[in-house]
């Protein structure tokens, strides 16, 4: 199909995806990004959000994606995510509970710059998943 590009998502982990698919929308740290069939060869860092991938059928996908790279050449599209949980996957019992922890630890008077640094992204990564299982 001359809409579609390929489609390969690697973490640590092993493969996550492979496949062709029409879109890929992702935060990367510039800002929002999306990439369709013929896109310009790119690379870029990619941030931390919910990423959606539009399958090759229409349908729609979505992931907490947190960090790594992403390049785009020839037709054919690399994401090696830092982290990639597919949305029904995502154990949302757990990410709130990391959610209430951070949050409980950043009304501490006592932290360090860093520690509450660490602890703030430790936060944004908890809602990162949760809104990105309840999309």
């Amino acid at each position: 199909m001359a809409n579609t590009f390929h489609l390969k998502i690697v973490t640590v982990d092993g493969l996550a995806y492979e496949g062709d698919v029409q879109r890929l929308m992702f935060r990367s740290t510039h800002g929002d990004l999306a990439i369709l069939a013929r896109h310009i060869n790119y690379c870029t860092a990619v941030g931390m959000g919910t990423a959606h991938v539009i399958m090759e059928d229409g349908s729609e996908r979505t992931a907490a994606c947190i960090g790594g790279m992403c390049s785009m050449m020839d037709n054919e599209c690399h994401l090696l995510p830092t982290t990639w949980e597919w949305s029904e996957d995502i154990d949302v019992e757990r990410a709130e509970a990391a959610k209430a922890r951070a949050e409980s630890k950043l009304r501490e008077d006592k932290l360090s710059e860093e520690a509450r640094l660490l602890t703030e992204a430790k936060l944004y990564r908890a809602l990162v998943r949760i809104g990105s299982a309840r999309h």
